[in-house]
């Protein structure tokens, strides 16, 4: 955990003033490595979550092989982060840390919450969004690995070592990422956690509890949140995320948390160290 004083974060060796997004040279397009191709997917209606529809989105490498399964990573809420022009940038992003050998060739399924086809979204927001990534249990990770792989996989071929599937998400889509990984370590290991929801929506403070008693998991994951992160009937964010911290360290867990003062309950810090977070969770990786 690091805590840096007058409100600065530290971030590829540089300073800067808290609410503030960072944008480091991994975050802008270089044209000096091979480029990666985004597909915007036919709209999928959903068995499992029956009744809604979303959108989603593939990245594929220009590394990418037919002959060699490549490695898979997982986005809930998926437009902000396939955006070139926000503060994830996945498609850039990925483009600048696979051409260095910092992560391996990596198919990123980018994919929004359900919206249920009967009806518009309010607020931009999707319908389904808390009851697929706030609650607990094996739906989200079934969806995933019953409906939409299989269906990439017609098309690309992935990896079905766990150990090159890493999940993601910020908020309720941090949350599910973890209760992913947390149900089917047999399918995803690896996890990146930023403002993570672990309070009382839908029963995800009991994670620290549940970790603490559980045999440990093979997983790894990264967590980062701020001091100004939510406090609200449903629980402290920034606490929540501490003992998220508390109870992986406890159980030995492979695990880092990136901790910033100030900040709102937003993508300005997990954006601003994103391409970092990617580095680490995926080292030791590359050459498998």
């Amino acid at each position: 955990m690091r805590f840096l004083p007058i409100a600065m974060l530290l971030v590829a060796g540089r300073l800067f003033a808290a609410d503030a997004f960072v944008e480091s040279p991994d975050h802008r397009e270089n044209p000096t490595v091979p480029h990666g191709t985004v597909t915007q997917m036919p709209p999928w209606e959903s068995k499992i979550f029956e009744g809604t529809i979303r959108d989603w989105w593939v990245y594929v490498p220009a590394q990418y092989k037919a002959e060699k399964p490549a490695a898979v990573m997982v986005f809930q809420d998926g437009k902000g982060y396939v955006s070139t022009k926000g503060n994830w940038r996945v498609p850039i992003v990925f483009d600048n840390l696979i051409a260095r050998g910092e992560m391996p060739a990596t198919i990123a399924i980018l994919i929004d919450p359900g919206q249920d086809k009967t009806k518009a979204k309010v607020n931009g927001k999707s319908s389904n969004r808390s009851l697929e990534y706030d609650s607990l249990g094996d739906r989200y990770a079934r969806f995933l690995l019953e409906e939409i792989l299989p269906d990439v996989s017609k098309q690309w071929k992935l990896t079905d070592d766990p150990e090159r599937r890493a999940i993601c998400g910020a908020s309720s889509g941090a949350i599910c990422a973890f209760t992913v990984a947390w149900e089917r370590p047999d399918q995803f290991r690896k996890v990146l956690s930023t403002i993570g929801t672990y309070t009382n929506i839908r029963g995800g403070n009991a994670y620290p509890s549940l970790i603490r008693k559980t045999e440990r998991k093979p997983l790894r994951v990264f967590l980062a949140d701020t001091s100004g992160d939510l406090d609200n009937q449903f629980g402290n964010w920034p606490l929540a995320n501490k003992q998220m911290d508390a109870a992986l360290r406890y159980m030995n867990y492979d695990v880092r948390f990136d901790f910033a003062e100030g900040y709102s309950h937003s993508s300005l810090h997990g954006g601003s160290i994103f391409p970092e977070a990617l580095k680490w969770l995926w080292r030791d990786t590359v050459k498998k």
